[in-house]
């Protein structure tokens, strides 16, 4: 296993949620000296500082300031949900005395028969009520707590036939037979308070299963919320003082990686790629640079975003899933999404420039595409340059059961992706509508 697969295993192990995804992003920021600011406060931000920021505990931007009067924003962004079952204001369920069970709903688009048969926990987000003071603290049942049971095959003989889950139905997890703490008290006490001191909740299911390299060579590494944590924890490990090895930026060029929460659900929100964050950090910190109205929209006007989500393998068992040209492969290196539909963001500029990044990075790149007659979703990339409009590409790596509860990708594609951001960062280029130019010798 490479230290880049095992260092990202660590984080997704202590990233059950969305809120405890940034909140280890943060941490590892501040290990390495970047500065936490604050929306509500002042800023005051100088060439060279290092900063980043959150919104709703579950957004996340973090940047680098250039020496020299900035004339362009390199930006990644990726995002921090998964698609799991958020428990319900009044969750619990009793079934004649003997069953408690948790009422859920689905959040984003699951594939519901991968939740059964696991073990599952809870955690989340609490308000608890301190004094005079709602103070929201970071709950985790760092346990086997819960689990979605089978019918069994006696009671429905056509299960391997196809079944159809009902969400209010077949898929509310057991907590417990009846006796034992009520799942308040138990995340109460998770947290260190009272039953009674819980005001409000956000809190999610979460699968259980630790996270694995596995095939005959190692190639393969499976695991809860491949998607989208793999390019989220690859964004942030790009940027300047977090990479092996980095180089410095270029002298004019701000380097921002976003984490965006709710894509799952179409990102419309406050902390979502649909929102105004994004577009509210970079107004701010040009305004705090000294950048007029005129600087700030030229500076806008050469910058660039990498959309980073992950994208469908061809699946070993139903390769006619894929287009038969446009197809990718796990460990085949960095992949590039194009849609006609502009699902995807990438046009022949934006995919020539960061095939390019990627050449320069020794990296390998596939290109993707949906198969004609079946439309595949869509990513945050073309969301977020709805508010900041500049060039953007969409990209990922390839992987298989996206939306699955347990998440399969290429091992080696996370160095890939690494490399690949990494230079996006540092390498020197202006853009043009007409040109790309790298200006200076390879690296």
């Amino acid at each position: 296993m490479s230290t880049t697969v095992s260092d990202f295993l660590a984080f997704q192990q202590a990233a059950p949620t969305a809120y405890h995804a940034v909140a280890a992003l943060c941490e590892s920021l501040a290990r390495q000296g970047y500065r936490r600011l604050r929306e509500q406060e002042v800023w005051t931000l100088r060439p060279g500082d290092r900063c980043f920021l959150t919104r709703g505990g579950t957004s996340l931007i973090a940047f680098a300031l250039p020496p020299e009067t900035p004339t362009a924003l390199r930006i990644t962004a990726a995002h921090s949900d998964s698609p799991t079952f958020r428990l319900r204001p009044q969750p619990e369920l009793k079934l004649e005395n003997r069953y408690v069970r948790l009422d859920v709903e689905p959040y984003g688009g699951a594939i519901f028969a991968s939740w059964l048969d696991r073990p599952l926990s809870i955690a989340g987000r609490l308000l608890v009520r301190e004094g005079d003071r709602l103070t929201a603290k970071l709950v985790r049942l760092d346990r086997d707590s819960c689990l979605i049971p089978h019918v069994a095959i006696h009671m429905n003989r056509d299960a391997n036939k196809g079944t159809e889950y009902r969400a209010n139905v077949d898929m509310l997890p057991l907590w417990s037979g009846g006796e034992g703490a009520s799942w308040l008290q138990a995340v109460a006490e998770a947290v260190g308070c009272d039953a009674a001191d819980v005001v409000s909740h956000d809190l999610f299911l979460y699968n259980r299963t630790p996270g694995s390299v596995w095939g005959e060579d190692g190639e393969f590494v499976s695991a809860p919320r491949l998607d989208d944590l793999m390019c989220a924890w690859a964004g942030l490990q790009a940027m300047p003082g977090l990479a092996r090895g980095a180089a410095s930026l270029p002298r004019d060029v701000i380097a921002m990686a976003c984490v965006f929460d709710h894509e799952e659900v179409g990102s419309l929100s406050r902390t979502g790629a649909d929102g105004s964050f994004l577009t509210d950090t970079a107004l701010r910190v040009a305004g705090c640079l000294g950048l007029g109205a005129e600087e700030t929209r030229r500076m806008f006007a050469g910058s660039f975003l990498v959309s980073a989500d992950n994208a469908h393998a061809v699946h070993p068992n139903h390769a006619e899933y894929a287009d038969p040209a446009n197809r990718v492969w796990m460990n085949g290196g960095v992949v590039i999404k194009h849609s006609a539909q502009q699902k995807y963001v990438t046009e022949a500029l934006s995919d020539a420039l960061f095939t390019e990044v990627c050449r320069r990075a020794g990296v390998p790149v596939q290109h993707y595409v949906n198969r004609a007659d079946l439309p595949g979703g869509s990513t945050l990339g073309r969301l977020a340059v709805g508010h900041l409009s500049i060039p953007a590409v969409d990209i990922g790596l390839a992987q298989l059961a996206m939306h699955s509860s347990y998440e399969t990708a290429g091992a080696r594609d996370l160095d890939a992706l690494c490399a690949a951001l990494r230079a996006f960062y540092q390498l020197p280029f202006r853009l043009t509508d007409s040109a790309i130019d790298f200006g200076g010798p390879n690296p």
